[in-house]
């Protein structure tokens, strides 16, 4: 019998086997990503993991006990302080530094992705919460393993860190995030895991619309950098 996130993961085949094929990830394994998508992904990665952050926070908030806090504040730590690797791995291949991609305003795919989060963790319980965050960790450590079988990457790759970084993590926060969705569905009428599925295929979803919008450099469709000049009447 499956576990609850067995059954997720399960259903969501068909878009982890789309994401490990979209082609910002098969250019990550061969090396070809274009500059201006390595600048267009970092853009919107800091802001995402930024928003991240805040859920995390909301999720300390929604805790009643000290273990469950921890692993939440760790996570906060974990993106403050090590996630910024794999950025810096991007930014050197594009040949721009880390601090000028910052502060940013979200393309429209990276903009609902962190509002379908935000609002899922401001109206939910905490399953909501990790049903709505398990599938960003959870696809980049597949993606990571899996070019590591792949490839094989010598410090000659260009992405080697990137996917040393993520391929290396082992199961990790995944593993751990797993465990407590799994005990807390238990005791859950199947209405409300409908709703934790559907929070977490949603994700899947974005997190495939994320590499996409990456890869297309993704962005509003009436730009707003020049304003127009108002005539006088």
């Amino acid at each position: 019998m499956l576990t609850f996130t067995e059954e997720l993961r399960h259903e969501a085949e068909p878009i982890y086997d789309a994401i490990m094929e979209h082609p910002f990830v098969r250019g990550i394994a061969e090396g070809t990503v274009k500059k201006e998508q390595l600048i267009h992904y970092v853009k919107q990665d800091f802001e995402y993991l930024n928003a991240f952050i805040r859920i995390y926070g909301i999720a300390i908030s929604k805790c009643d006990n000290r273990e469950t806090m921890a692993l939440f504040n760790e996570q906060i730590s974990f993106v403050l302080n090590s996630e910024t690797h794999p950025h810096h791995n991007f930014c050197n291949v594009a040949g721009v530094t880390f601090e000028e991609l910052q502060g940013f305003p979200l393309a429209p795919s990276a903009s609902h992705y962190v509002s379908h989060m935000l609002t899922v963790a401001h109206e939910g319980t905490l399953e909501d919460i990790i049903a709505a965050l398990l599938p960003c960790p959870w696809t980049y450590t597949e993606i990571g393993q899996r070019l590591l079988k792949e490839v094989s990457p010598d410090e000659t790759h260009p992405f080697y860190e990137w996917i040393h970084f993520y391929g290396d993590l082992g199961g990790g926060v995944t593993d751990k995030m797993r465990r407590m969705l799994d005990e807390w569905a238990e005791s859950l009428s199947q209405a409300r895991k409908q709703q934790l599925k559907k929070h977490f295929l949603t994700s899947c979803q974005l997190e495939y619309m994320f590499w996409d919008m990456a890869y297309q450099i993704e962005d509003w469709p009436v730009s707003l950098t020049e304003k127009t000049e108002v005539k006088q009447g």
